[in-house]
């Protein structure tokens, strides 16, 4: 059977992969959309800054 090693191994891989694993579904649900929505609200106020600067202008 398994070692006491080898257990500890196993256990600190398997920690490991779920650390991981729920990393990444943080990432991919929560952080990746928040960072492109505050992308896509910055640019709309750029173009809106933009426009307003055209019509002043003209």
């Amino acid at each position: 059977m398994f070692e006491f090693d080898q257990y500890l191994g196993f256990l600190a891989f398997l920690t490991i992969l779920t650390i991981g694993f729920w990393l990444m579904i943080f990432l991919l649900m929560f952080v990746v959309p928040y960072w492109i929505g505050g992308n896509l609200i910055e640019f709309y106020k750029e173009m809106k800054k933009k426009k307003r600067a055209v019509r002043e202008t003209s």
